[in-house]
């Protein structure tokens, strides 16, 4: 998971905006969390096919949410291998099945069970895994850093034609996307293009397209687009599919990796389920309650709402709940035996997700809403910044069909219209710590040093007794106090 070691908190893949916290600016750090989700994927056809229903809503907006729910359709398919023994299978997934006979290496996540598996007597490559996880997990920050990998020593047999594999550890997989495994295809994907050049790996054509290549050869000096292009491509030196386009290639090999049980077609997502546990004390509480012999129990009704107590004060040492027996000690609602409370709180995001159907039915106590939502309901027109796009507003999408699956309102879509009203840009200046928050100056707390050309030369922070040199420039629109979330471009 994505942790915030300034906020100390796991954030979701939505929260991490070039590789920071979306609130304090710290860099992100991959760590292994038990957390609580829910389960927007079960939502993802639905929340991309609803789209079409919102005319009043941006084009710009339902793409984005499109994109980030990314329906693929490809090939799940398996390599076979043994280790210890035991038969295995190294399972992947590919929207170019048309490519398989050009796979000359598999890459695994440094999470995958077979990187932990080589690593034990592999200090080097441990090393390499640790390195790895230091890091974002969000696909967009791993797609432009540095490709690294590292051979595990372990083969896998091509699913078509037994041919021995070599499986690596690559710094750009995945463990949430897939299986946390990829096949490689240096000759006809840049990215694999460019690892299988740095580390020495062979790069086997095996689809062309005249149609788009204008007659120019296969090389290995460098990438050229038309090495990756699926619409004009035709299969070459791939045995029987030579001569199939795209889909042809894609169906012969989907079915002859189904004759053999090791694969077929699937479809495939980039949404993944929305993790709302959060190591902090202001959040809505998780109502669960942990008991060594009934494990996990949900706090029973006649006890919501869970109160937080209201004198707690963060320190910055992890979450404060976890130091307060007045909150943390209760009984098991099972067994009555002695329990502990869950003390991780919900993503603030949850809050926002259905505010606006209290608003409708504001003075009911005894449920979430009633009767008077369904009248009111939906909002005719949300005004909002476009920052929300992947964010709260496809949060409300989701949380408005929970609810409505759970007969608590009867609409599908909360906001009729949306209008994302513009920015107020101005220049702002800041400097990056070694650790911790990113810091912020207004251009009337800066000096600016020009040429004699009127060039920028530099900027430092004005400051009672002392000058800093700042580390950059960015723009913002403002401002918190009026309905506008900061946020710095």
């Amino acid at each position: 998971v994505n942790w915030d070691p300034v906020d100390q908190t796991v954030l979701a893949n939505e929260q991490v905006i070039d590789g920071r916290g979306w609130r304090t600016g710290a860099l992100v750090e991959k760590r292994e969390i038990p957390m609580y989700y829910m389960a927007i994927t079960k939502y993802a056809d639905e929340l991309l096919a609803a789209l079409d229903t919102l005319p009043g809503w941006p084009e710009r907006v339902k793409t984005m949410q499109a994109n980030w729910i990314g329906k693929s359709y490809g090939v799940r398919f398996a390599f076979p291998y043994t280790l210890d023994g035991k038969a295995e299978k190294l399972w992947v997934f590919t929207t170019r099945a048309d490519t398989i006979m050009g796979v000359t290496f598999c890459a695994v996540a440094a999470e995958h069970p077979l990187a932990t598996y080589a690593a034990k007597n592999n200090p080097k490559l441990a090393a390499f895994i640790d390195e790895c996880k230091q890091g974002s997990v969000i696909e967009a920050d791993m797609a432009t850093m540095e490709k690294k990998g590292m051979p595990t020593g372990i083969h896998v047999d091509h699913p078509l034609t037994g041919a021995k594999v070599e499986v690596w550890v690559g710094n750009y997989v995945l463990m949430s996307y897939g299986d946390g495994a990829v096949m490689g295809v240096p000759a006809h994907d840049e990215r694999d293009f460019h690892f299988a050049k740095v580390y020495g790996l062979p790069i086997p054509q095996v689809i062309d397209s005249s149609a788009s290549n204008a007659g120019k050869p296969f090389s290995l000096d460098a990438w050229q687009e038309w090495y990756a292009d699926k619409e004009h491509g035709v299969c070459v030196n791939s045995g029987k599919y030579d001569g199939l386009k795209y889909m042809q290639a894609v169906d012969a090999v989907a079915a002859d990796l189904k004759s053999k049980g090791l694969g077929d077609k699937q479809v495939m997502w980039r949404l993944r389920d929305w993790g709302i546990s959060r190591q902090r004390y202001w959040g809505t509480p998780i109502p669960l309650i942990h008991c060594a012999d009934c494990g996990v129990v949900p706090v029973p009704d006649d006890q919501l709402p869970v109160v937080l107590p209201e004198d707690c004060v963060p320190d910055g040492a992890g979450n404060p709940l976890n130091k307060r027996a007045d909150f943390l000690d209760c009984n098991c609602p099972k067994c009555g035996k002695k329990a502990r409370r869950e003390t991780d709180t919900m993503d603030t995001f949850v809050d926002s997700s259905w505010y606006y159907t209290r608003f409708a039915c504001a003075d009911q106590k005894n449920a979430m809403v009633d009767e008077r939502a369904k009248y009111w309901l939906p909002v005719d027109q949300y005004i909002g910044g476009i920052e929300h796009a992947i964010l709260h507003l496809l949060y409300s999408r989701f949380w408005t069909k929970v609810m409505r699956d759970l007969g608590l309102v009867t609409l599908d879509e909360p906001f009729a219209n949306l209008l994302t009203q513009g920015m107020v840009l101005n220049e702002i200046f800041f400097r990056k710590p070694e650790s911790g928050r990113i810091v912020y100056f207004n251009p009337t707390e800066v000096d600016i040093q020009v040429d004699a050309n009127g060039k920028r030369t530099g900027v430092t922070g004005r400051s009672v007794g002392f000058r800093r040199a700042l580390h950059g420039i960015k723009h913002f629109h403002a401002s918190g106090d009026h309905g506008i979330e900061l946020e710095f471009r």
